[in-house]
């Protein structure tokens, strides 16, 4: 059985990150997920911060770098997405954005998405919804109901106030998106070439009138 492919995005600046941490956490649970349905799921981690030098380029001369030109290969190429960024100034980081104006306009329709991000209040937690939702539904991908906002009580606390802990919430959110691969077929390989016998259009038109 063909594996899944889940690219894992994350826009953390710094190293150790929490966004890095919030995006293995949740890859970690849609692996497991979709492991007690017998899925297999190869996981590809992109971290954008490796990348922002060739990302700037690509944005003035039109032309990616190597590892840029594999990332985007990755993501177009991935049965689903898990995109996380820090918040600043009330919305997605530069580097988050400008990654995905990279990308093709269509290669993200019909993917699922699952969106996640860190801050450090809580009263930025609304940005997943007014500024990342958004741009992934601007690219047609299917974001997964759930989004995860992590700030940075919410690391050690027990529950969010509506009795939920960021566990949870990331195990919903995983739960989500276990639910819409489990639905969808593993990409398959581009065939090499046309089949050996190909029918002309015209032929089916006669075939159908007939």
């Amino acid at each position: 059985m063909t594996p899944y492919k889940l690219v894992v995005v994350s826009a953390g600046l710094s190293k150790p990150s929490s966004t890095r941490l919030l995006a293995d956490r949740l890859a970690e649970s849609t692996v497991r997920q979709l492991s007690l349905r017998g899925r297999e799921v190869e996981v590809e981690v992109v971290e954008l911060r490796d990348l922002a030098v060739e990302i700037a380029n690509n944005l003035v001369t039109g032309f990616p770098g190597a590892a840029l030109r594999r990332a985007v290969e990755a993501v177009t190429e991935a049965d689903a997405l898990i995109a996380v960024t820090p918040i600043f100034t009330a919305s997605y980081s530069g580097l988050f954005k400008s990654f995905f104006d990279v990308i093709d306009h269509d290669a993200l329709a019909g993917k699922p998405v699952l969106i996640a991000a860190t801050g450090g209040t809580p009263r930025h937690s609304l940005a997943l919804e007014h500024a990342v939702r958004p741009l992934f539904a601007y690219l047609r991908a299917v974001v997964v109901p759930t989004a995860v906002y992590a700030a940075t009580d919410d690391w050690g606390a027990t529950g969010d106030g509506l009795g939920e802990s960021l566990p949870g919430r990331i195990d919903r959110a995983a739960a989500d998106l276990t639910a819409l691969l489990a639905g969808r077929a593993p990409a398959a390989p581009e065939p090499a070439g046309l089949p050996e016998h190909v029918v002309p259009f015209a032929e089916q038109l006669a075939a159908l009138k007939a």
